[in-house]
């Protein structure tokens, strides 16, 4: 099998209206590339690249190659979901069959919110509860997390479980513990990156002495992982790259009794959307709620294929990536 050719297809899909007020633009001025590869037998595959990114040298790379010839786990990005979607197709088996062990037939997605104002925060909660989403990740930001968190249990209840991620912008031990003990009396599920943990792990490690809250670093890095497992710096993970990483970094995290999230994609779009749920799939500690974020958008340009149902998104069992593109929807949001 050779590949033949490589479209591209630059697309422009705003979020849902609670998201787009707070970034009007952003999907204009980072639109997701989308590729379709084609195969001398007539099988072709999808890829989703990143927001605002460009796959112009691809066909440089990849013409004439063989999409069976690949070390798929090691590779990452649309051409990765593209050849995962070929080589299932071609053999008979959902993507995940090529990645490990099925532990999941279905995954947690927690619903998810941009920076906001309180009120703002806790109507995308309620609205997270109606359609039975558990946890919601939210960007946080000091000023304004407590009465955010407040409002948000306020309007979904006391067992909506809320993430918060702050960007490091909690800036200090003092100020997330502070924080932390206006927060413990909520379902607070885990602290994300609240403040910076390098060049050492010491301050994370006094962070959790202090505060019931889980802390959670945001890490791809297999030697980090370690240092911050070593050092009892965490109690959970998020963590991404590569199918053979994310294995990797979810190894280490289970040998030390410790539960990780997944971020191998992000606020991206359906194909995206399916492969990262075939990731989630054979990760066997990955019980908490994925970064994988296609529902936030109007269109997931997969004809919604893949709508959360109570949280949960089924691991598609079909060959290949489980997907197909709606090339009328694409057409229609296409930029480029």
């Amino acid at each position: 099998m050779k590949i033949t050719r490589i479209e591209q297809f630059i697309t422009a899909v705003p979020h849902i209206p609670a998201i787009q007020q707070s970034r009007p633009d952003d999907f204009r001025e980072r639109p997701i590339p989308i590729i379709r590869v084609h195969t001398d037998e007539g099988i072709t595959g999808f890829g989703e690249g990143g927001r605002g990114q460009r796959l112009d040298d691809l066909a440089d790379r990849w013409l004439d190659a063989d999409p069976l010839a690949q070390n798929l786990t090691s590779m990452g990005g649309a051409m990765a979901m593209a050849l995962f979607d070929i080589a299932g197709k071609a053999l008979g088996v959902p993507a995940y069959r090529l990645m490990g062990t099925r532990h999941w037939d279905r995954v947690p997605v927690g619903y998810w919110s941009p920076p906001l104002e309180p009120a703002q925060f806790a109507a995308m909660a309620e609205e997270g509860a109606r359609q039975g989403y558990r946890t919601h990740k939210l960007k946080a930001r000091p000023w304004n997390i407590v009465e955010t968190v407040a409002l948000m249990t306020k309007a979904a209840g006391p067992d909506y479980g809320i993430i918060v991620d702050p960007n490091f912008t909690f800036g200090d031990l003092q100020t997330s513990l502070r924080l932390a003990g206006q927060l413990e009396k909520y379902n607070v599920q885990a602290f994300e990156d609240p403040f910076q943990y390098l060049p050492g792990w010491h301050q994370y490690r006094d962070f959790r002495r202090h505060t019931r809250i889980a802390l959670a670093p945001h890490l791809y890095d297999s030697r980090q992982i370690m240092s911050a497992i070593r050092a009892e710096a965490a109690d959970m993970f998020n963590t991404g790259g590569s199918v053979e990483t994310v294995l990797i970094n979810a190894g280490m995290a289970e040998a030390a009794g410790l539960p990780v999230w997944l971020q191998v994609v992000g606020l991206g779009l359906g194909v995206s959307g399916a492969y990262g749920t075939h990731v989630h799939a054979v990760v066997r500690n990955a019980t908490i709620p994925s970064d994988v974020l296609h529902f936030t958008r109007e269109n997931d340009l997969i004809g919604g294929a893949l709508i959360p149902k109570d949280g949960f998104v089924e691991v598609p069992d079909r060959p290949g990536l489980g997907v197909e593109l709606d090339m009328d929807a694409v057409e229609h949001y296409r930029v480029g």
